[in-house]
């Protein structure tokens, strides 16, 4: 769409002395990365509990896809792999490997910020970055770089589990509960609170994370105000990632009872431990098992405040970029890393295939695109790495396993580029979702899993064992072995879809 824009404006100025300086710079591209973010956690989108008023700005002007899948993990912290595939635009398993050649400090040349400079690009980062690349080597002007995670009680001990140590070491429950974790047991269990410092987290270093972020964006953004040259800003929150710290004004807004409990809610998910998300996984770990009601609220509170804390920190930079004057010629794509259960299915983080923890929200705003308008074509959120180039008038190279969004915006496609969705985790899950189904499968349970998404988008009904639903079990089983060949997938399936079949 904006290639076709750029050659009728060239056509038109034609023979006239000054043509090439008559054409529009190339269009300005904001990206705006939450981390930890689900897709129901917006307002304008569906949650009346949550108040997210700058991002309900972006829905209303800009256009929403309804259905934006991340495509996996090797480990435990998806956001690596998340945030490694949208920085080289590589699918999970072959950036996978890719990503070792960053380590030995080779291919930056071939990363998203270094695509954007060679076409004249002014390349900006700030915030969370958790790549094996150095920030510096990708983008051009780099500030603020933080790790995965704010630093936490857990985190002091390195890889050692820190609750852990304290359970060895004789610690009480109190003093668990008190550093984040295990809590709360019940609803006078106060020990810790959002609001405390004690371990640094999102206000280590005196300001709160999220409005450093902030700040450091408007000071680019006011550079950008005398200059000529295209800008491309990676903006990567914190937020609303744990340990979820915010203001106390931000807690007051949302009172226990007016935090309903999600529907798929139970107090433990069956196959927690055989899919790698035991009380052993520091996401999980953060509330009791059994899960209550009263700590899935408790948690949803802390979140949903910090939530709306980042909202306020976008409707600066926002503010900002409409002050520059330059707003007709800039994109900003708002996206998050992942999802997060928050007590759906008794789970809490982002390491399964259920839609809660696997699909952000994802909304593009900028020049021709429309506004109010929603699209449920599948898409992958890595989709936003393709679609600057594609912006950027970058001929997107054939490395880059995604695809551009900017034809299902426009409406001259109305299909999703991918004939299926894919999710790997690890070794312990994959799934598959396509024409409206969900096949998850537990290789080491030999365990699988069939949803209905369109008549049952909760994930709480199992098909896989319905007579009449075997075909698709079967069909789908087969499309995903066909998506693991494509995606150098090296985990075989073959024995465990055996195994259950013959059960079945």
């Amino acid at each position: 769409m904006k290639k076709l824009h750029y050659l009728l404006l060239f056509l038109v100025g034609f023979g006239c002395k000054d043509a090439q300086k008559e054409l529009p710079q190339k269009p300005n591209i904001v990206f705006v990365f939450a981390d930890d973010m689900t897709y129901t956690a917006i307002n304008a989108l569906g949650n009346t509990e949550v108040n997210t008023p700058n991002i309900d700005r972006l829905v209303n002007q800009g256009t929403t896809f309804t259905h934006a899948y991340n495509m996996g993990a090797w480990n435990g912290a998806v956001c690596a792999a998340s945030r490694a595939m949208i920085i080289s635009g590589r699918s999970v398993w072959d950036v996978d490997n890719f990503r070792q050649g960053w380590k030995e400090h080779k291919n930056f040349d071939k990363t998203w910020g270094k695509l954007m400079e060679g076409v004249g690009y002014d390349t900006y980062m700030t915030g969370k970055w958790h790549v094996d690349a150095p920030a510096d080597s990708v983008f051009q002007n780099v500030v603020h770089v933080r790790p995965g995670m704010p630093r936490d009680a857990w985190s002091h001990q390195g890889t050692i589990p820190y609750i852990n140590k304290m359970v060895e070491e004789g610690k009480s429950a109190e003093e668990i509960r008190a550093i984040g974790y295990n809590r709360p047991l019940h609803e006078y269990d106060t020990l810790w609170t959002p609001t405390n410092k004690d371990f640094g987290g999102f206000w280590q270093g005196g300001i709160h994370w999220s409005e450093v972020l902030k700040d450091d964006a408007l000071s680019f953004i006011e550079q950008t105000k005398s200059s000529e040259k295209p800008f491309f800003m990676y903006l990567a929150f914190n937020a609303p990632h744990d340990p979820r710290q915010a203001p106390q004004k931000y807690l007051d807004m949302y009172p226990l009872e007016n935090i309903s409990i999600p529907k798929s809610f139970i107090p433990m998910y069956t196959f927690k431990d055989s899919i790698g998300n035991g009380q052993d996984l520091r996401d999980e770990a953060l509330a009791p098992f059994p899960r209550t009601a009263h700590a899935i609220k408790v948690h949803t509170k802390e979140y949903y405040a910090l939530i709306t804390h980042l909202d306020e920190q976008i409707g600066g930079i926002l503010d900002g970029l409409e002050g520059t004057g330059k707003m007709d010629n800039t994109y900003i794509i708002f996206t998050s890393d992942h999802g997060l259960a928050m007590g759906r299915h008794g789970l809490l983080g982002k390491q399964t295939q259920f839609d809660h923890s696997i699909r952000p929200p994802f909304i593009i705003v900028g020049p021709d695109v429309p506004a109010g308008k929603k699209v449920d074509a599948d898409i992958y959120l890595q989709d936003a790495m393709a679609t600057s180039l594609d912006l950027a008038g970058i001929e997107k190279p054939e490395y880059v396993f995604f695809n551009s969004v900017m034809d299902l915006v426009d409406g001259s496609r109305t299909k999703s580029h991918y004939d299926a969705i894919y999710n790997g985790y690890i070794n312990y899950q994959r799934m598959i979702r396509k024409d409206g189904f969900k096949l998850i499968i537990y290789p080491k349970l030999n365990k699988l899993l069939l949803f209905d998404m369109v008549n049952d988008p909760e994930e709480m009904n199992d098909l896989s064992e319905k007579p009449e639903q075997q075909d698709k079990v079967k069909s789908l089983f087969k499309d995903l072995q066909q998506l693991q060949i494509q995606l150098n997938d090296s985990l075989d399936l073959n024995n465990s879809y055996q195994k259950i079949v013959t059960t079945h």
